[in-house]
């Protein structure tokens, strides 16, 4: 039997990376400085799906998820390792990757998350020029036979629907934590 499981998105992305690259002379793929665009721009939060932002960074849903309600961990000031950063811009990261877990928690209620940093190329960083984190949502049986043996990962739910889950626990959480009276 001959099925496919057909993801024309990959091939647009991939494409796009090839194009970046030719234009500046890199033979490597990467994703560019996106995470750097996507913290500049925050009248673009919606369309690039950021559901948290402060003065220092950004939290993100990552637009190709290894789960559902996988979210990605950046500073507004791209470096490209963790030892790049000065002491209180690390407690900022690590400030938003508490927040991210908690958010995570609250929201999805995983039975486990992985949390992973892929500092350069050679760690598998997609973004090597602007360290960030990985958070993603685990659950018991969550890695099936499509994913052992056919390579293939099955999200459940679009990025819309969690970044919308995301950002009304993070509303929600906000009310329930204000005094009233």
């Amino acid at each position: 039997m001959n099925e496919n499981l057909w993801a024309p998105w990959r091939t647009v992305y991939l494409r796009e990376l090839q194009r970046k690259a030719e234009a500046l002379g890199k033979p490597d793929l990467d994703a560019g400085p996106f995470l750097i665009e996507y913290f500049k721009n925050p009248q673009q939060d919606d369309a690039n799906h950021v559901v948290y932002r402060n003065n220092d960074g950004i939290l993100l849903l990552n637009r190709y998820p290894y789960a559902a309600g996988h979210l990605l961990v950046a500073l507004g000031d791209p470096r490209p390792t963790l030892l790049d950063y000065d002491p209180p811009q690390r407690a900022a990261f690590w400030g938003l990757v508490e927040l991210g877990t908690g958010l995570i928690e609250r929201t999805f209620h995983p039975q486990g998350i992985n949390t992973g940093i892929n500092q350069g190329r050679a760690a598998g960083a997609g973004v090597p020029e602007h360290l960030h984190a990985h958070l993603v949502p685990r659950w018991h049986a969550d890695t099936n036979f499509m994913s052992v043996v056919g390579q293939i990962r099955i999200i459940p739910d679009s990025l819309e629907s969690v970044a919308q889950r995301y950002r009304e626990e993070l509303t929600n959480g906000k009310r329930r934590s204000t005094p009233t009276g």
